[in-house]
């Protein structure tokens, strides 16, 4: 599975850990996700949504949507276990379960059938959604992540 960008002939080329992901809506398809933990940026205490959300995908590979500073969502490859390099000072960030969210379906991950990407006016995503055998993930873009489970 991978989150590179779209090549001549439909190929995906491997995106360097961190670089935005390019190409069709349907990226992910496939990909199964082990895993979602919230990035929160942490100085006072426990509090607030998470500033990215990553899905850790089986084989190690992992997708980071982080929102940005005009609302909406950048996308890009993780680096699952670790912090991006934007996350400073690092000992101020830390990765954490979403309670919200359920726990794997049995089998221990959700398989990816479809995503959608909803995006403004400047063809920027503000809403991506991974369409999965047992439901969706919606993420949304904002001063925050928002991110919700939809059983299906």
């Amino acid at each position: 599975m991978s989150v590179g960008r779209e090549m001549p002939g439909g190929e995906i080329s491997p995106p360097a850990a961190g670089r935005p992901r390019h190409g069709k809506a349907d990226w992910l398809t496939g990909a199964r996700i082990i895993a979602v933990h919230g990035l929160f940026y942490r100085p006072e205490g426990r509090a607030g949504e998470p500033e990215a959300v990553e899905f850790v995908l089986e084989g190690g590979q992992s997708v980071l949507l982080t929102c940005a500073s005009d609302h909406t969502l950048s996308i890009t490859s993780g680096a699952w276990p670790g912090l991006p390099d934007w996350c400073v000072p690092a000992g101020q960030w830390q990765f954490e379960q979403l309670s919200r969210l359920p726990p794997p379906p049995y089998g221990g991950a959700w398989t990816v059938v479809g995503t959608q990407e909803r995006r403004d006016e400047y063809g920027e995503v503000r809403e991506a959604v991974l369409r999965c055998e047992n439901g969706d993930f919606v993420i949304v873009g904002g001063d925050t992540v928002a991110i919700r489970f939809v059983a299906g």
